[in-house]
């Protein structure tokens, strides 16, 4: 890890917002030694039945950030979410920040610009996002300097943010007791999650993990926020020195088992434009649905 800036000295204060629909965690996460802070992985309410978006979830971050006179300086997106809608947009029109999202997005938006057969409209630059990162790239929050580590497999955008001694994987790895997600959407692959997991693994064993889901594994509470150790240790899918191909063995079998999630297909659309809903030729919001796509 010696081509990272690690600081691990400095402890963020992190508070998770759990969101009952899709299973997601949100985050604010302060510099300890300012009012900067930043919101990872937020969450657009959507009723698929209904088409109706709103912005109960988003609110409530925006509401502690005012009630905590913080100053909102990045809204980070650790990838191009598969099963929740991203609202970025609306919590910049009213908090500021810049929107970031790994530079693979450009992949992303090439393969579903494709599946969705999206016009010359648009555009498959990553320019709906404030900053691309790159792995080892870093930028300030406050006065720490944090870094975003590429850890594809579930996605070919994915980043790990590594803020002080706290680390927000995304969709890479869960709790101990849910193992790791699934590596079967376009452009994902097992081995390449299992290589980017040891990536995360690398880490001090004393950075903490915050999750983007949790399921509640055999009707134990809701968590979020592990250890590298602990996930070393435990860890169903990857823990106790399990062997890449042990791993991309499981992880390929139990992918062939598992549907879609339900709220895909809006996710994917809105979210490789930064967390805008696109418009039909009359301006009017609109989402499409192709058959047997995916």
């Amino acid at each position: 890890m010696t081509n990272y800036p690690l600081n691990i000295e400095t402890r963020p204060e992190v508070e998770g917002f759990f969101d009952e629909a899709t299973n997601t965690i949100s985050y604010i996460v302060k510099d300890p030694n300012s009012n900067a802070c930043a919101i990872v992985d937020s969450v657009m309410d959507f009723d698929q039945a209904a088409g109706r978006i709103t912005f109960e979830h988003a609110d409530m971050l925006i509401a502690r950030v005012r009630e905590r006179g913080l100053t909102l300086d990045w809204i980070i997106e650790t990838h191009v979410h598969a099963d929740h809608l991203s609202a970025a947009p609306y919590i910049q029109e009213r908090l500021g920040g810049q929107v970031g999202i790994g530079a693979n997005i450009l992949v992303v938006q090439e393969t579903f610009g494709k599946i969705f057969n999206e016009g010359t409209e648009f555009q498959r630059d990553g320019s709906q996002f404030d900053r691309l990162f790159n792995d080892g790239d870093t930028y300030k929050l406050g006065s720490m300097t944090c870094f975003a580590m590429h850890t594809p497999g579930h996605t070919p955008a994915c980043m790990t943010h590594v803020m002080g001694d706290a680390a927000f994987v995304g969709d890479t790895l869960f709790m101990p007791d849910g193992g790791s997600a699934r590596a079967d959407f376009p452009g994902g692959d097992a081995g390449t999650l299992y290589d980017s997991i040891q990536r995360v693994l690398a880490l001090p064993e004393t950075v903490r993990l915050f999750m983007c889901h949790d399921y509640g594994p055999n009707g134990r509470d809701i968590s979020w926020e592990t250890t590298v150790a602990d996930e070393k240790a435990h860890n169903i899918h990857v823990g106790a020195g399990r062997t890449r191909e042990e791993f991309v063995k499981m992880r390929e079998a139990r992918d062939a088992t598992l549907g879609m999630p339900k709220l895909i297909l809006p996710s994917l659309q809105v979210n490789m434009r930064g967390g805008e809903v696109p418009t039909d030729a009359d301006g009017r919001q609109m989402l499409k649905l192709p058959v047997n796509a995916l």
